[in-house]
């Protein structure tokens, strides 16, 4: 992240970044909360096995969406950037778990 130019306001400057933290913080875990979920119902051996893993890379998933949500350029991208995985995580398991009936 740049700092603000010299003559842009410092209040949207910590709204941008307050923006960031909170897409960081609650879509990091609301990403990694639907990918162990979609791991757990997808993953092809024993159901312990699944969740474990799918928990595991549960943490994986999070680092990645902290690490993406400061990497780009602006907070609208970092949003986006968040609620497509979330999307694609939740609707995979809602395809198996309500839709097939698995």
């Amino acid at each position: 992240m740049r700092a603000p130019a010299p003559g842009a306001s410092w209040g949207w400057y910590r709204v941008a970044v307050f923006s960031r933290a909170i897409a960081a913080i609650f879509g990091g875990y609301a990403a990694a909360s639907a990918s162990a979920a979609c791991l757990a119902v997808w993953l092809p051996v024993s159901r312990v096995d699944a969740v474990t893993a799918g928990l595991t890379l549960s943490f994986v998933t999070y680092t990645c969406v902290v690490l993406w949500v400061f990497a780009v350029r602006d907070a609208w991208r970092a949003w986006k950037g968040v609620l497509w995985p979330i999307a694609v995580f939740g609707g995979l398991f809602a395809l198996k778990r309500w839709v097939l009936g698995v």
